[in-house]
């Protein structure tokens, strides 16, 4: 007799599909595994140590430290499923904390959750789930997963705040085949702590993280000093006609866009507009130098059911994203060989930065159609 198909998408009993879930410490992942092993699925949590443990005890409000790989563990004795901390540190510091300090010198903007997610998350700890015979693996990610057509698809979360599609557009399909977001469908926060509540755990009032994680403070400029002795490099602040303004305390102290303490008062404001390593330079102009209404990327992810060799010669019409915190807006993207693309900007964008994603939307719907790293 067949079996109906149960919440993960498998016909069999929940006590017989494992599912290992990434679990940060946080009411996110916490009520997520809590939900799964009430339900019946035979839950592994599974915490990464990222950074050094001692070091990381005393920090609070970000992923994967001291305190959050104990809160992890609690809710996993509440809930009655085993609960394991896997050691990444060398990963994480090789795939992901050395090639931010790398970019962010040569004058990018990189968002170092995403390489995570790719990584780390999506790629070790994934291989992890399938050695521990999971059926799938589940995180907090406030993204959803349908099965189309063509397989799974990825789609905004139902709460356009909390969407997380942004830092998930380099999952990779096979991946997205393995993966499942239990949170994506939830109208707001407020019912994750709800559920929280509800499944009486440690966590349910416990803060949002709100830094990068090895980033205390958001003060990305002690971070790289610490990884690369000597970086701070001093040099000239310059305006984009050519004329030297002042003098910088290194390039890394500054970002596209910024505005104040550029100790260069007097005139009309002043933006930095580009930071140029190699010459130990920070350029800036007027706010409209910072616009731009064609970017250019890399290392292109495509999730959607077409190929981007299919792509017309007009290109495609799609919304784009190019930072976290705006809505889609409309582009076209015109693909090239080699994973790349100039993306045209239905709108002009200000502070756009190399080093930040460029992520594709379907015009109708919520599909996720992939996206890539800007370079210009």
């Amino acid at each position: 007799m067949n079996h109906p198909v149960n919440s993960l998408g498998f016909a069999k009993p929940e006590n017989e599909t494992r599912v290992v879930v990434a679990m940060s410490g946080g009411v996110d992942s916490s009520v997520v595994a809590a939900k799964l092993a009430r339900e019946g699925y035979d839950v592994i949590g599974v915490t990464l140590q990222l950074y050094d443990h001692g070091a990381a005890l005393a920090k609070k409000g970000a992923c994967c430290a001291g305190a959050d790989i104990h809160d992890a563990r609690r809710v996993a004795e509440e809930m009655g499923f085993p609960h394991y901390v896997l050691d990444y540190e060398n990963l994480f510091k090789e795939t992901v904390i050395d090639e931010f300090a790398d970019a962010y010198l040569a004058g990018s903007t990189p968002i170092p959750c995403i390489r995570c997610n790719e990584r780390v998350k999506f790629k070790d700890l994934l291989e992890t789930a399938k050695d521990l015979g999971a059926d799938c693996m589940a995180t907090g990610h406030y993204i959803q997963r349908f099965v189309g057509k063509n397989g799974a698809e990825l789609h905004r979360a139902a709460d356009a705040e909390r969407d997380q599609s942004y830092f998930l557009f380099s999952t990779k399909p096979e991946q997205l085949e393995y993966l499942r977001f239990p949170l994506g469908h939830l109208k707001s926060k407020a019912e994750t702590r709800a559920l929280a509540t509800e499944f009486g755990l440690s966590v349910a009032d416990k803060p949002d993280s709100q830094d990068i994680c090895f980033v205390p403070n958001g003060s990305y400029a002690s971070v790289i000093e610490k990884l690369r002795p000597g970086a701070a490099e001093p040099g000239d602040i310059v305006h984009i006609d050519g004329r030297v303004l002042g003098q910088h305390t290194g390039v890394l102290r500054y970002t596209i866009g910024q505005r104040r303490g550029l100790g260069i008062g007097g005139g009309d404001p002043l933006y930095v507009v580009k930071l140029d390593a190699d010459k130990h330079q920070v350029i800036v102009g007027p706010r409209e130098a910072l616009t731009t209404k064609e970017i250019n990327i890399k290392e292109i992810n495509w999730l959607g059911d077409a190929a981007f060799s299919d792509a017309p010669l007009d290109g495609w019409e799609v919304l784009v994203k190019v930072r976290s915190t705006r809505p889609p807006f409309p582009a076209t993207v015109f693909p090239s060989d080699k994973g790349m693309a100039t993306v045209r900007l239905g709108i002009a964008e200000e502070g756009v930065s190399p080093g930040q994603a460029c992520v594709f939307y379907a015009v109708t719907g919520s599909q996720i159609l992939g996206g890539g790293w800007i370079t210009r």
